[in-house]
């Protein structure tokens, strides 16, 4: 299947703008993320749930895109057009990280000042291939699968979920698919009411626990997304975008929920947003229309630059991090000067690596990979 037969469907310009959106909100959760004293008071308390969302759009628009497309489609030519889209900014976040990782210096990661530049290379090119390292590699401190690019663990789990979709589950009917998506988000619920810490983080660590988080987290947004594709017939809602992105922010900007004593309603809170609000987004997006030439750009810029902000940002926030935690109890009106600074040169970064990289690469890749 070539390029043009992929690009003969309207394109969804709205969900491409939420996506910025909830990029840029993701930006601004890491920079206040250090500035919290627990998990309690982040400023941007929800801004992790931009993940789920991700995850839904992604089901949908895969959905969207290939769902009637398996008589010529190969799993092969389908995986092979994912890897051409997200593989080569996984490739420049780790490499970017790896470059800046002896700079990050701090006492939060001790280990940083043990670590020989032939195991920081091996984590590396294991880091391209996004496949998590155990925690014998951890190289930061912070158990992560790719401790490089703090980000990279949503992108195996997205992998997981192609891959799932190319498989089999696109097989589903609407009837099975309904029951898969209810039994996954019946466990989304569960784990969200019982997890200790009283919400959904979590993901990035190569354990039990944590694996089956982000499968958890993973199944239920991206084939509830699927199944929003094929059922969900869009109408014509003026001022979409606008609408959608508030929703979107007051999902993330949220205050906890529930407190310290209740923490099973913060749950509840994000299992009801995963579930009920964020497929509503989506909905609502898929049927506006887009009123002016102004709105179209804005959709398309925060869409362009989605992916490569959220890929590259945290090589600049493991600097902010370092940062602060080596100015011991900074508010956020005193590190506000530096947060700017950073978001700004995350946007900048982005908006490189995507002229200068990501779409040079992505377009050598169709021709090679052809």
């Amino acid at each position: 299947m070539n390029n043009n037969e992929l690009s003969t469907k309207p394109h969804y310009q709205i969900l491409d703008g939420l996506r910025g959106v909830a990029a840029i909100i993701v930006v601004l959760f890491h920079l206040t993320e250090p500035l919290a004293s627990s998990h309690l008071d982040n400023k941007v308390n929800h801004g992790y749930l931009a993940v789920d969302f991700f995850f839904l759009l992604s089901g949908y628009v895969i959905g969207y895109a290939y769902d009637d497309r398996w008589d010529t489609l190969t799993i092969g030519g389908f995986l092979r057009r994912r890897f051409e889209r997200l593989q080569p900014l996984v490739v420049l976040g780790m490499t970017l990280g790896a470059i800046g990782f002896y700079f990050t210096d701090s006492t939060i990661w001790p280990l940083i000042h043990t670590v020989p530049v032939w195991k920081l290379l091996v984590v590396m090119l294991i880091g391209y291939t996004l496949l998590p390292i155990p925690l014998s590699m951890d190289i930061r401190g912070w158990q992560e699968m790719h401790p490089l690019n703090s980000v990279g663990w949503s992108l195996f789990f997205e992998y997981i979920a192609n891959i799932l979709y190319a498989l089999g589950l696109r097989k589903l009917s609407n009837t099975a698919l309904s029951c898969f998506v209810t039994l996954t988000g019946a466990l989304l619920v569960h784990f969200a009411l019982t997890n200790p810490n009283g919400d959904v983080t979590g993901g990035w660590t190569l354990n039990v626990e944590h694996m089956r988080i982000g499968i958890t987290r993973t199944l239920f947004p991206f084939f509830a997304g699927l199944l929003l594709s094929r059922v969900a017939r869009p109408t014509r809602i003026r001022h979409a975008f606008g609408w959608c992105s508030l929703l979107v922010a007051a999902v993330l900007f949220m205050p906890r929920v529930g407190g310290a004593t209740h923490l099973w309603l913060n749950g509840l809170y994000e299992a009801g947003c995963i579930i009920v609000v964020f497929p509503l987004i989506v909905y609502i997006g898929a049927s506006g229309v887009v009123h002016s030439r102004t709105e179209e750009r804005i959709c398309q810029f925060l869409g362009t630059l989605s992916y490569p902000l959220y890929m590259t940002h945290y090589v600049l926030v493991y600097f902010y991090v370092a940062w602060v935690s080596n100015h011991k109890g900074i508010t956020l009106g005193q590190a506000w000067p530096y947060a700017l600074l950073t978001f700004s040169g995350a946007i900048v970064l982005a908006y490189a690596s995507l002229k200068l990289y990501d779409e040079p690469v992505r377009a050598w890749l169709r021709r090679k990979l052809a």
